[in-house]
């Protein structure tokens, strides 16, 4: 039998029941991908993080969610730096990701206890909004982007949090240049003086609606910076009975993305 360290983590939340769940396994080398795959549904939240040791102060890192691998997973990024930090003894300031498509990723920590993420940046171009668009969220937007999702954006944070969609009609969505499937729907303002407000809806990765999304803000910061006039972005992730701040910082091809996360569960998965 086979003993690997295992922890939950509740991603962008200052305490449990907030933000994103992830799992954090840390292995001496990655197993074949049919068996991530399966730990990774057994685990069934949103998103396996898999780390190995690669060096001082490196780790090797891939995302499954229970259906499929991702290029980039913000949310269980942040879950494995914190895992590194608050429960394997590693006390550098800074921490190296490498990952198969989303190349070196970035954490340190800050003053404020929250860790910062270095993500590249996802160019967005307008794209007109269809009618396709209109019936799968229920609610036509202002306008229409694409980049790695689709993203919808709307007038008032409170359409956004309004939203009733037709989930299996968003996992139709998609393009050549797009994630099939994922859909990020955002507007301007919202709750408790954030800057922007958005949900996330990713059928096309077997998750209905995602509570806490870094990829998707690596695409809400270079939209929604420079119509707001600002660099650093509060951002509220809405979601139903949870909720999640992140803040995203418009850095040129960068985007720097920071939040909290709490441990929920620790122990071990027996293979």
């Amino acid at each position: 039998m086979t003993l690997i360290p295992f922890a939950q983590i509740d991603a962008f939340a200052n305490q449990p029941f907030e933000g994103n769940q992830a799992c954090v396994m840390t292995l001496d080398a990655f197993y074949p991908d049919d068996l991530l795959q399966k730990i990774a549904a057994e685990n069934n939240v949103a998103e396996t993080a898999f780390i190995v040791a690669a060096g001082d102060g490196v780790w090797s890192l891939r995302w499954f969610t229970p259906g499929t691998e991702v290029p980039l997973c913000g949310h269980a990024t942040l879950a494995a730096a914190h895992y590194l930090y608050a429960h394997a003894g590693y006390g550098g300031d800074r921490i190296r990701f490498e990952t198969m498509q989303s190349g070196t990723l970035t954490v340190c920590r800050e003053p404020d206890g929250r860790l910062a993420m270095d993500f590249p940046a996802t160019k967005v171009s307008e794209i007109p909004v269809s009618d396709a668009m209109v019936g799968a969220v229920g609610a036509r937007p202002m306008a229409a982007f694409e980049g790695g999702y689709l993203a919808l954006l709307f007038e008032h944070a409170d359409t956004i949090i309004g939203l009733d969609p037709d989930v299996a009609a968003i996992g139709s969505l998609g393009g050549a240049r797009l994630e099939p499937g994922c859909v990020g729907c955002l507007a301007p303002g919202g709750p408790d003086g954030a800057d922007v407000t958005s949900r996330f809806f990713a059928p096309g990765v077997k998750i209905p609606e995602d509570p806490a999304t870094g990829s998707w803000h690596c695409m809400v910061a270079p939209l929604m910076a420079p119509r707001l006039d600002k660099r650093s972005l509060d951002c509220f992730q809405a979601f139903p009975g949870r909720g999640a701040w992140i803040g995203a910082e418009a850095a040129g091809s960068r985007v720097i993305l920071r939040g909290h996360s709490v441990t929920v569960i620790e122990g071990t998965f027996r293979l």
